[in-house]
């Protein structure tokens, strides 16, 4: 750009911006909307391979496994290759974090995964008195020898780890892990229907913890539960908790996402834990993100 040029470029933008009731802000959108395998895990059972390539149909571009039901990684990167998908994270048991790691990493470098995710911790694990700390340690050891490898651990929330734990001094096991793990090894796919369920603002652990969240769940609620402070979540009724398509819920999507960049959001994976036909439902999802912009 020559040096006129710079200087009416500059001097449009500066009389743009100043016209009243005007706003050009930059435009974001879901370059590559992603869908938790979790979603349609029953025909994951019955037709891995079909499964995948319907997937892939609806247009989605990536994918996150929550087990291979026995297909083993080369196969599995050959049906993703296949139908033009990706699989840049998958789930894995606390288990298997602590005793099958080095084979669980070298299963992701051959599906071309870059996260590896523990999606829970077991209830033992957690009533132990130096429990969580026992897990913050494994979490970044975990995520110290996966990352000489190319790949990020993280973990991914639920419900419970917002409710106040008492072998924590009441703090939220979410927040202490936050707080005990190293940036460098350990961050968070955070599932955003299961925490807003809690009465958690997502974009206040956005900016409480900026680029912690590379990895987010799409999950949308029909409603949100009314709570107190002493509310415990995982035993509200059924009824409370009623997952949505994205799009038809009550989550603000367009404000949440308008922190993506402060959150640090590289991924975006819808998921719907029990719906009523499956394919629908991630069509509905994807066709509202596609469209979504904040």
């Amino acid at each position: 750009m020559n040096r006129r040029t710079f200087l009416e470029s500059s001097v449009a933008t500066a009389f743009f911006a100043s016209l009243p009731g005007k706003t050009f802000a930059a435009t974001h959108q879901i370059e590559k909307v992603g869908l938790q395998l979790y979603t349609v895990r029953d025909f994951m059972k019955s037709d891995f391979e079909g499964t995948i390539a319907k997937v892939a149909a609806a247009a989605y571009k990536e994918v996150e496994f929550a087990g291979l039901f026995n297909h083993s990684p080369k196969g599995v990167r050959a049906i993703l290759d296949k139908d033009g998908l990706t699989a840049p994270s998958c789930h894995v048991g606390y288990d298997v974090v602590e005793k099958q790691w080095p084979e669980t990493i070298e299963a992701a470098k051959i599906m071309g995964q870059t996260f590896i995710v523990c999606p829970g911790i077991p209830d033992a694990q957690r009533k132990q008195p130096d429990g969580y700390k026992r897990v913050a340690e494994l979490f970044n050891k975990a995520g110290e020898t996966s990352s000489k490898a190319g790949i990020q651990f993280a973990y991914h929330n639920h419900s419970w780890e917002f409710q106040p734990e008492p072998v924590l001094g009441d703090k939220r096991p979410f927040d202490f892990l936050l707080d005990s793990t190293d940036p460098k090894f350990c961050n968070m796919e955070m599932d955003i229907g299961w925490l807003c369920v809690t009465g958690q603002d997502p974009v206040s652990y956005f900016n409480r913890y900026p680029g912690r969240f590379p990895l987010v769940h799409v999950k949308d609620m029909k409603k949100l539960p009314k709570i107190s402070a002493d509310t415990d979540v995982s035993k509200l009724p059924h009824q409370e908790i009623e997952i949505a398509d994205v799009g038809s819920g009550v989550i603000d999507w367009k404000r949440i996402f308008a922190s993506a960049d402060k959150a640090g959001i590289q991924h975006y994976f819808v998921e719907h834990d029990s719906p009523k036909d499956a394919f629908a439902s991630i069509a509905n999802s994807y066709n509202y993100l596609s469209k979504l912009r904040f």
